[in-house]
């Protein structure tokens, strides 16, 4: 068995991003059709429970949309690059104990830049800095999510179909081995432009990072028949 979450928009509460839980028999193996099996038992479950349609944000994804917003293919500025992938612009901009940020990675394609062995070998995580600007490590996923809207606001005219979905998945995403999803992240984007807060969102990242506070916004996860809501660690 596998618990997997979806991430449903919430505008309308504090936490911005609802983040459900449902347990169901997991599909081994790496081959594309393996992942796609539980795509759809996990969208199964989820509309068993009122959540539907559902669009899975990652190359696996059956629809184009939900492929062209994977962090594999968007694309973020950089002040000295032009554009790189948002991948490589979140692991390069990594500052650990005893090293980084790896700017090199900035270079190059996004999986060689995930699996980079420094990312592993340079000790704690201790923030992230992008274009010269610093991040923290709370609220977490903030630099990522930062990264996420920015990426995809140029996009938001067209994006306002993402309104159609009662939520997102990335069956890459594992919660045990993993604190940022671009699920998650697509689904901020939805609660912000339903708030119309994107413009102020992506103003700087002192704006994001308060509004975000603010709003409580915060990882959150809660079971299939939830008795309340714990807080991830």
């Amino acid at each position: 068995m596998a618990s997997r979450p979806i991430f449903v928009p919430v505008p309308s509460e504090p936490g911005l991003v609802r983040e459900i839980y449902f347990s169901f028999a997991w599909n081994p193996g790496f081959a594309p059709s393996q992942k796609k099996k539980n795509i759809n038992v996990l969208h199964d479950k989820a509309a068993a429970a009122g959540y539907a349609p559902l669009l899975e944000i990652s190359t696996k994804s059956e629809e184009k949309v939900g492929q062209h917003l994977s962090a594999f293919h968007l694309k973020v500025k950089s002040s000295h690059l032009g554009e790189i992938p948002l991948e490589c612009a979140f692991q390069g901009s990594k500052i650990f104990e005893f090293g980084g940020p790896y700017i090199d990675l900035y270079s190059q394609d996004a999986r060689s830049a995930k699996q980079d062995p420094r990312l592993q070998n340079s000790g704690k995580l201790i923030g992230f800095k992008f274009n010269d600007r610093s991040f923290p490590l709370e609220p977490k996923t903030v630099f990522y999510d930062w990264l996420y809207v920015n990426a995809i606001f140029p996009h938001r005219d067209w994006l306002k179909r993402l309104s159609s979905y009662a939520g997102f998945t990335d069956i890459e995403f594992n919660p045990e081995k993993s604190i940022n999803c671009q699920a998650r992240s697509c689904a901020l984007f939805v609660s912000l432009s339903a708030n119309d807060l994107l413009e102020k969102a992506v103003h700087s990242q002192e704006s994001f990072i308060d509004m975000v506070s603010g709003h409580s916004y915060h990882i959150q996860q809660v079971g299939e028949n939830p008795q309340g809501i714990f807080f991830a660690k």
